[in-house]
C-alpha cells in the first residue's frame, strides 16, 4: 500500500512533539534524498516523535520539528535559521521506497527526490 510522504527539499542551509501520522509512516527509518541539478544533495530524516534532521552535501546539518498540516508537511523551528527562514511547508507526495518525484526548495529551486530504504 502506498504511503504519503513529505516532498520536503531544503535549500543550502535552510512546537510541540507530535504523534506520528499514518500519511508519513513510510519515511520513518528511511531517507528522502533531494538532488540539485548542480550535483548538490540533501538527505532528510523524519522521526516518529516529530523531530527532523538533514545533512547537506557540503557537510552542513540542520534540525526542526515536522508536522502534517492538511495536505502539507511543515518544518517548524528550523535551526540554524537560513535566510531568516524558520518554517517551510511542502505538499505531500505519495511514493514508495525507490520512487522519485520533483519538487521545489524554499528558494524555489527545482530538486529531484527519491525515497531510499534505510538511513
Amino acid at each position: 500500500m502506498r504511503k504519503w510522504i513529505g516532498a520536503v527539499a531544503l535549500a543550502a542551509a535552510v512546537a510541540a512533539p507530535m504523534t506520528a501520522s499514518a500519511e508519513i509512516d513510510e519515511t520513518f527509518g528511511n531517507t528522502v534524498l533531494s538532488r540539485y541539478p548542480d550535483g548538490g544533495w540533501v538527505k532528510h530524516w523524519f522521526d516518529r516523535d516529530g523531530s527532523y534532521s538533514a545533512e547537506f552535501s557540503d557537510g552542513r546539518r540542520l534540525a526542526a520539528r515536522w508536522r502534517v498540516e492538511g495536505e502539507r508537511v511543515c518544518l517548524n523551528g528550523i535551526r540554524p535559521a537560513f535566510m531568516m527562514i524558520s518554517r517551510f511547508c511542502s505538499p505531500m507526495i505519495q511514493a514508495d521506497v525507490g520512487e522519485t518525484w520533483v519538487s521545489r526548495d524554499p528558494l524555489g529551486r527545482r530538486v529531484t527526490n527519491v525515497l531510499q530504504r534505510g538511513r
